[in-house]
């Protein structure tokens, strides 16, 4: 497999002000250029997670990594052997991106792609926007991307057999979707079948639960807040969504799921997207009907999952002093 995570994405928006105050300050992303057409945002070593362009109206994209630059010219081989338009991105555009070099190409619904290799590190700390203990990135990538899609199985093919995305699981109720996963990350990429086009939303996972807490406090201040708090089913992410300056959402999360990629088969979700909550805030009545009702049924049946939680990011607790959830542990 060439591709090895999702690692940056860009974004034309005509609302850079809105974006230089968005990504800092609410996100905790750090400003590393502004000038009056582009911003871009740092998340961790790299020089760069993020660009947003209002001229650049090539900018729009997902951009996924590969090892090298043979890994390149073979993902750019195999996509034109499928009759697949690529395009060499500019040593100007490259730098641009932060990047040593990229291909450009589109997906079958026309979602703007991008392959590179050589990201461009930077040896200062990260300095985030606001307080926060940080991102999850390295080897796994940004975190994930979603797409609006009209039909989600005419996508399938393309990112599973020619670009060699591996299906972490799928759901048809109460929406149809599909997860793929790249790395231990449980999805790096997912389609959302809602009959329309571009992008869903971006997740960034932040290194400790306080993080969302107090962002989630920072949504309903600013009225940010697109999708209540909750958890989900399949990546086990405890997260809510929030509104960007553009059309689409941010996911901001702690607590996902790492799988053994080999070992992983994918199956179907049929709980629903999450064990409890998110709630879209502006959803009609029967939408907030079915998703409450999948939930109910998830409820119903016991799933519970563990906390995912990473070395170092927990006390362990001693009896909860409960002889009912202390019998359960020990598996009476």
């Amino acid at each position: 497999m060439e591709i090895q995570s999702f690692g940056y994405f860009g974004v034309r928006s005509q609302k850079l002000d809105d974006w230089a105050e968005f990504g800092p300050k609410f996100l905790g992303l750090e400003v590393v250029e502004r000038t009056p057409s582009t911003l871009k945002l740092r998340m961790d070593d790299r020089r760069q997670r993020i660009l947003v362009s209002s001229t650049d109206a090539d900018v729009t994209a997902f951009g996924f990594e590969v090892t090298d630059a043979a890994a390149l010219d073979q993902l750019a081989a195999r996509l034109e052997a499928r009759q697949v338009q690529v395009r060499r991105v500019t040593d100007a555009d490259a730098e641009l991106r932060g990047v040593t070099a990229a291909i450009r190409f589109a997906d079958p619904a026309g979602n703007a792609l991008e392959a590179f290799h050589g990201p461009i590190g930077i040896d200062e700390p990260f300095k985030p926007g606001r307080s926060i203990s940080g991102f999850r990135t390295g080897a796994m990538g940004m975190g994930h991307a979603v797409l609006h899609v009209k039909k989600a199985e005419d996508l399938v093919p393309f990112y599973r057999d020619v670009l060699g995305f591996r299906i972490s699981d799928y759901m048809v109720k109460p929406f149809t979707a599909y997860f793929f996963h790249l790395n231990p990350r449980q999805h790096s990429l997912a389609l959302l079948q809602t009959g329309r086009e571009g992008i869903h939303h971006i997740m960034m996972e932040v290194g400790m639960l306080d993080d969302v807490g107090q962002a989630l406090d920072l949504a309903n201040l600013q009225d940010r807040l697109a999708v209540s708090l909750g958890r989900h089913t399949n990546d086990l992410m405890t997260s809510f969504y929030a509104r960007t300056p553009d059309d689409f959402m941010i996911e901001y999360g702690w607590g996902g799921r790492l799988i053994d990629v080999e070992a992983w088969s994918p199956s179907e979700m049929t709980f629903g997207g999450s064990l409890w909550g998110h709630d879209p805030v502006s959803a009609s009545p029967e939408v907030l009907a079915a998703r409450r009702e999948a939930r109910a049924r998830a409820a119903e049946a016991g799933l519970r999952q563990p906390l995912q939680v990473a070395e170092g990011n927990y006390h362990l607790g001693s009896s909860s002093h409960c002889a009912w959830w202390d019998a359960l542990k020990q598996g009476a």
